[in-house]
């Protein structure tokens, strides 16, 4: 194999679970979620598994359902001593909230009944979990069915010999949590969606397409799909698979049929051409489906669609990265999996908003660290436009903690590859695969074998896609020939390094895969302003200034300017998106702090100053203009208080209480931070206003932002992402509550108790304020003001009709807020 190789693929999505039974397939498939009735209790239970067990005093519960997020928080919880090699520690330490501080350790079992419509002789039942954390072991009427060991993959069992038809059958999961097996909150539970699909004998299995486009140009593409089939012994009747590719609007733009031959064995392969393809980009979010019809004689059998997209890429050490024949780079972020407040707990809404401010702010890509993502996140990148790193392990042989997924590897890597890889090599977003993050087989003999080992697996099953790893120990990796065998090296946090790697190694590219890690506390400003690593303060923040990072990392700005400045760089994925759950350097070892500081935006999915420098640079046509700090400071007077602006302007000039401190101008000279932002370091405090007006290129005034002194607390107000919710049970609107003063303007440092309350046809669900320091349960209706904002979240019910969300606090006006709930698509449930 070629080490600069030139990738061209297109794109693809496997199985797409329907939610919706279809009149037309009801008696090919069906398909269903199982997320209602079920019952759930912590501890161990050995019978649990047996039919005859009595569960009625456990905790009915919906999935997807994270038990762990609901606390308390506590600094015993997976108390760690532990050097981390990866923070150049250099020697152990107590970690207290290394993982969240929440109760994640321990066994916890989930029963339910399931009588399943039409399943008799002739037919099959397959149960698919989309992650199960962790350890799954999965019983059918006392028996078990499998287990599949990590909590973050997709893993299916067929369940036809275990079932009984036309009665009750008893379903029951059994999961465990081990201490210090993660470097994160991991979640606790059924986490992800369930599903039963019930088919013919004759049928087309879990993840049976594989479809690629193998030649794409203005005039067509030609699509490629592959289709297993399972039967039963002795079937003689001859089988057909009958294709039609549909466009966005469902017209159909290709059709072919093909009959199974002897030679085939059992996979069909059809080729069809799609005339004048509308391709797949973050920009063109286009997508199609091949929808097949598998016939026995003249019987059809099963029903299966594919969406897909059609887009080609390539890397090479002339182009660097080039999406449809069009030079790019990667404006990317990392990504853990929890979803704030909700835990790790699956939410199609949660991850929309989180997508939807990602695109705002100008991000095209997304590494799914460090694990396999959940599909929905997947189909929701194929729709909205997001290109994907899908990763796979943080851990092989050589651990990183003491029952890491090390344990595992030598039995379960493979497995857990072929899985990844065939549930997500249809999507289009897929742009390449992670076999690794930081992994401590980058310094050990026969690191690069480990690598190479795996890299083949994930070729063999998708040769479309390159492979790549985060990397972190430099040295290492190139000394031992770590680097040359990936596709793409990817380094983290080694910009001032890329220069020499590119040259040692052979692929004549590289990719931060992992950069910048600066921390900052959303509306939090520490003084003096100045560059620091590893600063840490008596309240458990950082600084909003955006020049604190760690011992390892960067500013923004730093990678910035390797990646304007070297074209064989393909581009960035920072180090995070989002506020997590767990790791809250600088303060592992300062207890209370549960969450990350690594951001862009908070742990309630609030923008922090960091979300416009990056929108500034990342998303050049629309107009950013940010200026902070904030400008209530009683107490500072006099006293020297810098003043930022992030714009994608060129110049802007400052006014403090209408007299100007003067105009600047980007400099390609002097600091990083002097290319990207505009900085009035000198300012004096004085209460009244910030003002800054921006500039064109020509020198005209175009746009500006003023900051006002706030006065006392007055009132609240509310802000809602959405006004119409889907009576699903599982829709959410996300509703921002500010504490003001009585000219509406942000009270930033109020700490004001909110209390939440929701009537009508929708749920309180959580409550965020984004303050890694507070130990405030998610999911009680009340919770602090930090920084003077507070995320409620409101969740849709079955019910349709209006919802209201009242909010108050002690001496402040209340506000409310009305939703709409509508009617939900009908789903397949059992």
């Amino acid at each position: 194999m070629n080490l600069v190789r030139s990738w061209r693929a297109a794109a693809l999505c496997s199985v797409f679970l329907l939610l919706t039974t279809h009149a037309a397939s009801a008696q090919a498939r069906q398909e269903y979620l199982l997320n209602t009735d079920w019952r759930f209790t912590k501890g161990d239970f050995p019978e649990a598994a047996k039919p005859t067990f009595k569960d009625a005093s456990w905790q009915k519960v919906s999935i997807p359902h994270d038990w762990a997020i609901y606390g308390p928080f506590d600094g015993n919880n997976d108390l760690q001593a532990v050097k981390i090699e990866q923070n150049n520690e250099q020697k152990a330490t107590l970690k207290a909230g290394r993982t969240g501080g929440l109760p994640f350790i321990g066994t916890g079992w989930y029963r339910r009944q399931l009588t399943v419509p039409g399943f008799a002789a002739g037919k099959r039942a397959v149960l698919l979990f989309d992650g199960a954390m962790s350890d799954a072991h999965v019983f059918v009427n006392g028996r078990e069915v499998g287990s599949w060991p990590y909590g973050y993959n997709s893993f299916y069992f067929d369940i036809t010999s275990f079932l009984q038809p036309g009665t009750a059958n008893t379903l029951a999961v059994r999961l465990q949590n081990q201490a210090e097996s993660s470097r994160w909150y991991p979640g606790a539970g059924l986490y992800r969606n369930v599903h039963l699909i019930v088919t013919n004998d004759v049928h087309i299995p879990v993840w049976g397409t594989y479809l690629t486009t193998p030649e794409i140009n203005a005039e067509y593409a030609k699509v490629k799909l592959k289709t297993r089939v399972e039967m039963t012994a002795g079937a003689t009747a001859p089988l057909r698979l009958q294709t039609e590719i549909r466009d966005a609007a469902g017209q159909v733009v290709a059709t072919v049929a093909t009959p199974l031959t002897a030679t085939d064995g059992q996979e069909f392969e059809q080729n069809l051409v799609v005339k004048a393809p509308k391709l797949w980009s973050p920009e063109t979010p286009v997508l199609y489906t091949a929808y097949s019809k598998l016939y026995a004689g003249e019987e059809l059998r099963d029903e299966y669609s594919t969406p897909f997209g059609i887009r080609s890429f390539k890397f090479d050490a002339t182009t660097g990265f080039t999406l449809n024949g069009q030079p790019r780079k990667f404006k990317g972020v990392c990504n853990h999996h929890d979803l704030g407040p909700l835990g790790t707990a699956i939410n199609v809404a949660a991850l929309r908003r989180q997508l939807t401010l990602l695109k705002d702010m100008g991000c095209d890509a997304i590494r799914t660290t460090h694990n396999m993502p959940a599909p929905e996140l997947v189909s929701l990148c194929d729709e909205m436009g997001f290109m994907l790193m899908v990763e796979s392990f943080d851990e092989w042989k050589t651990p990183k903690v003491k029952n890491g997924y090390s344990q595992y590897f030598d039995q379960w890597a493979e497995k857990d590859l072929v899985n990844m890889v065939h549930r997500d090599r249809n999507h289009p977003s897929v742009i390449m695969w992670s076999i690794g993050n930081e992994v401590p087989d980058q310094s050990m003999p026969g690191g690069n074998k480990l690598a190479k080992q795996l890299q083949n697996i994930v070729h063999r099953e998708d040769p479309t896609r390159p492979v790549t790893a985060g990397m972190d120990r430099i040295d290492d990796a190139i000394k031992n020939n770590f680097a040359s065998v990936l596709d793409i090296p990817g380094f983290n946090y080694k910009p001032h390094r890329y220069p020499e790697a590119n040259g040692k190694l052979p692929q004549g590219f590289l990719l931060g895969s992992e950069t910048a890690s600066t921390v900052s506390s959303r509306g939090v400003y520490k003084f003096p302003v100045v560059n620091a690593k590893d600063k840490k303060y008596d309240d458990n923040q950082s600084s909003s200034y955006d020049l604190e990072v760690c011992n390892w990392s960067q500013t923004p700005d730093e990678e910035f300017v390797v990646q304007d400045d070297l074209p064989y760089v393909l581009g960035e994925f920072v180090w995070t998106g989002f506020d997590y759950l767990g790791e809250p350097t600088p303060y592992d070892e300062k207890w209370p702090s549960h969450s990350s500081y690594f951001g862009i935006m908070d742990l309630a999915g609030m923008p922090k100053d960091r979300f416009y420098l990056y929108r500034a640079r990342w998303n050049p046509s629309s107009p950013t203009l940010h200026v902070l700090p904030h400008w209530t400071w009683p107490g500072r007077e006099g006293q020297t208080t810098p003043v930022f602006c992030y714009t994608n302007y060129p110049s802007a000039e400052l006014f403090v209480n209408g007299k100007s401190q003067g105009r600047q101008t980007k400099s390609t000279t002097g600091t990083p931070q002097a290319r990207y932002r505009l900085m009035w370091n000198d300012v004096k405090y004085a209460p009244g206003s910030i003002k800054v007006v921006a500039y064109d290129a020509q020198g005209k005034a175009v746009a500006e932002e003023e900051v006002k002194t706030a006065g006392q607390p007055h009132h609240i107000r509310l802000i809602t992402d959405r006004t119409a919710l889907t009576a699903d049970g599982q829709d959410l609107a996300y509703v921002t509550a500010r504490v003001e003063d009585a000219q509406g303007t942000l009270c930033p440092e109020a700490t004001n108790q909110l209390q939440f309350s929701v009537s009508g046809a929708g749920r309180f669900r959580a409550a965020a304020n984004g303050n890694a320091a507070s130990l405030e349960l998610f999911h009680e209706p009340r919770m602090k003001a930090f920084q003077g904002q507070v995320m409620a979240l409101v969740q849709a019910t079955s019910q349709t009709g209006p919802i209201q969300l009242k909010v108050t606090g002690k001496g402040l006006k209340s506000a409310v807020v009305t939703l709409q709930a509508e009617r939900a698509t009908n789903q397949a449930k059992l």
